[in-house]
């Protein structure tokens, strides 16, 4: 397939469609010096975005977070999305909306003065992890840690939080891992670099608490769900030694959708009937 600046194709840029091609913005773009760009990565199933608007509330508080304003509404986002989805054919595809400070008459730290802009785009993608959707995935340990929430926004999806992210799965790929385990500053299992994670003990979860990182949308959609079948799930710090007494563990996401977990370090995990039954069931629902 083509790389992503060169393919058919339309995205949504500032309250219109143009040629995928021509889907620029300049060099002296404030968010490509200072990361002052905030994303939602979602899917369509079936001609439907899971959760669009919960995806679009999460965009406009991201921003926010980063003391800069989408000069849209969630609304108008929504049917942005849909418009891209139309113009392009698609009733399966992920999305992609991304907002930044762009280029204007500041450019140094300060940006207030400078745009803000919005594209959304699209692409059909499969699954994020490839094979391990269904063996389990591998995960490599990450030398990095998600920060304090003294010294970043840690709840915005936030593209300059994605560094590490970035760092960590070249790391673990080079290892020949699928991804990688974060633990946070204090030392705790985090997450992975685009996914929340879940472990399962003597028939009840533990999932670590989302204190220090992103609550992801799947993550409450799987908690619902366990909670629906009467399953405990304890939100909690996890101490990455207690990794050797866990049996089961899965990782969650919108590209990750729910993806098993079979090894991370030294730890093994089963497959198991829990995680197999959840999969599933996620498949079920985001495309009733």
């Amino acid at each position: 397939m083509a790389g992503y600046d060169d393919r058919d194709g339309l995205i949504w840029m500032d309250g219109k469609l143009v040629e995928w091609r021509d889907a620029n913005v300049h060099i002296l773009t404030h968010g490509l010096h200072y990361a002052s760009s905030v994303f939602e990565g979602e899917r369509c199933y079936n001609g439907k975005i899971f959760k669009g608007v919960q995806h679009s509330e999460r965009l406009r508080a991201s921003a926010q977070m980063l003391d800069f304003e989408i000069p849209y509404t969630v609304e108008e986002i929504e049917a942005a999305k849909y418009a891209m989805l139309e113009a392009n054919g698609w009733t399966d595809a992920y999305v992609r909306a991304v907002a930044w400070r762009g280029a204007g008459e500041d450019m140094g730290v300060s940006a207030a003065r400078n745009p803000v802009r919005l594209a959304i785009a699209g692409w059909e993608w499969g699954n994020y992890y490839g094979d391990a959707k269904y063996k389990g995935a591998k995960l490599d340990i990450s030398k990095w840690k998600r920060p304090s929430p003294e010294t970043i926004p840690v709840h915005a999806k936030a593209a300059g939080l994605y560094m590490i992210c970035t760092m960590s799965k070249h790391a673990a790929e080079a290892k020949g891992c699928s991804d990688a385990l974060f633990m946070d500053y204090r030392g705790y299992v985090a997450e992975a670099t685009g996914a929340n994670i879940f472990f399962v003990k003597d028939g009840e979860v533990h999932t670590p608490d989302a204190d220090v990182f992103l609550n992801g949308l799947t993550r409450q959609t799987v908690i619902g769900m366990l909670k629906d079948r009467q399953i405990k799930v304890h939100e909690r710090h996890i101490d990455p030694g207690e990794m050797e007494s866990f049996e089961q563990c899965w990782l969650t996401g919108t590209a990750a959708e729910v993806t098993p977990v079979g090894q991370i370090g030294d730890y093994n995990f089963e497959v198991g009937a829990l995680t197999r039954d959840i999969s599933d069931s996620y498949e079920k629902l985001v495309r009733a």
